[in-house]
């Protein structure tokens, strides 16, 4: 597509009201393009997740240069190697005794054995048929001591299927094996960040003396095997459903989907609900109620009716988060979303009848390159990709929700909305650096 750069450019396409919105694709696919917003957590910043372990990408060297320089940033190029396809290797059809020899050769020139090993592959192994279970069973047969975990790089697979975070976000558990189940014992799981201590979530499990673990929490590769344990798994992120469903089917471990919001009443509703799996007495979190609301009134009396934009990477739900911050008098005016996840429906539909005139933005359509979109001074971005294309050094620093959960975490959210109100960041200087929250050297 060839667009005149000169003169202004229409955002049809690339912009519409929520009113007008089709919900959950409000967008057509077709040239996409990549805001250089890289907070977000990659399948590298995930699987490094897993102690003690070592990841091996097996792919094309151009394909190589992502997550190469991921694991260089992360200062973990100590625990990555990869295994580069050439034409060669397409063309003789050898491609098992490639990754066969090649992960060989890496375990045999390392320093020391890892307990586990993280095997990417990529696009080309779908194209071409490679046999990967006669390859994981001959590494595992050779190097028994070894777990390998199957993982992918497969981009072509994104709109099929589950998607390559759903994938990683399932497999970097596939080392778990089954063991005596503990009562007392309660993993989260699917979150890349750490849960805050101080959320009632986590409040919940340590008053009532039940131990929690979580990938996020494990230092040693025992810790993480621990986790097959826990007679319970609790989610919050939709993309780790799969790896609930997994988990249930490998080891008969139950799971909760207490999904991440921002509706006080839904807040409440799942954190009974884990009352009740527990066999604790249910309650109405008033107090709690009470302290949320003065933070969000608190940080309105701030911000007052300054534009407010959010957009996905920051929160799974932006319409949920958007419905709260109207229901408190903050004027939202943008959300930058390419496809709405069917948990943000209701919060949809409520927008729609009570702030129909909000934008919803696409991230990647081609126009967003070149889009005259900078937002008025007195304003406030929530997320990466919202400061990036309002151009807005007044935003909140977040990806995946930060760490933050429940009526707590709207009481920190609320923090975080007033100190980038009144203090200006710098946006390449931060949007730039991948994986927020995980080590880093940048």
């Amino acid at each position: 597509m060839l667009i005149k750069v000169s003169s202004h450019i229409e955002e049809t396409g690339a912009c519409i009201k929520i009113k007008d919105a089709l919900f959950p694709e409000p967008f057509a696919s077709g040239l996409q393009y990549s805001p250089p917003a890289r907070g977000t957590w990659n399948i590298v910043h995930i699987g490094m997740l897993v102690p003690e372990s070592h990841q091996i990408h097996v792919c094309a060297a151009n394909c190589l240069r992502g997550v190469v320089l991921t694991a260089e940033e992360m200062g973990a190029g100590d625990r990555f190697s990869t295994i580069a396809v050439g034409e060669h290797n397409v063309l003789q059809g050898n491609m098992e005794e490639l990754i066969i020899d090649g992960v060989s050769d890496i375990i045999k020139k390392l320093p020391g054995k890892p307990r586990s090993i993280l095997i990417y592959t990529a696009c080309i192994h779908h194209f071409m048929g490679c046999d990967i279970e006669m390859i994981y069973s001959n590494l595992r047969n050779k190097y028994p001591d070894i777990d390998f975990l199957e993982c992918y790089m497969d981009p072509i697979m994104r709109k099929s299927g589950l998607t390559p975070e759903q994938k990683t976000k399932r497999q970097i558990y596939s080392a778990l094996k089954p063991k005596k189940i503990n009562r007392k014992s309660i993993n989260i799981i699917g979150s890349n960040i750490k849960t805050d201590e101080s959320s009632e979530l986590i409040d919940t499990i340590y008053k009532n003396r039940y131990e929690l673990k979580d990938i996020t929490l494990c230092k040693t590769y025992d810790e993480y095997l621990n986790m097959a344990e826990s007679f319970l798994n609790i989610i919050y992120f939709k993309s780790a459903l799969p790896a609930g469903e997994f988990l249930k089917d490998k080891l008969g471990q139950e799971y909760l989907y207490l999904p991440l919001c921002y509706g006080f009443d839904e807040i409440a509703d799942n954190l009974n609900r884990l009352n009740e799996y527990l066999g604790l007495p249910k309650e109405d979190y008033k107090k709690q109620r009470l302290v949320a609301k003065d933070a969000l009134k608190d940080a309105r009396e701030l911000i007052k009716n300054a534009e407010i934009s959010i957009d996905y990477t920051a929160v799974p739900r932006p319409c949920g988060l958007a419905r709260l911050l109207v229901e408190n008098g903050f004027n939202v005016n943008r959300i930058y979303v390419d496809t709405f996840i069917e948990d943000d429906r209701c919060d949809f539909n409520w927008l729609v009848k009570n702030k129909p005139e909000i934008k919803i933005y696409a991230t990647m359509h081609a126009k967003m390159c070149v889009l005259d979109r900078k937002c008025p001074e007195n304003s406030l971005a929530i997320g990466q990709k919202a400061a990036y294309f309002t151009e807005n050094k007044n935003f909140v620093n977040i990806v995946e929700g930060g760490g933050m959960y429940g009526f707590d975490g709207i009481v920190k959210l609320a923090g975080l909305m007033k100190e980038a109100f009144i203090k200006p960041k710098d946006i390449k200087e931060n949007i730039q650096i991948k994986g927020l929250g995980c080590e880093c050297l940048l």
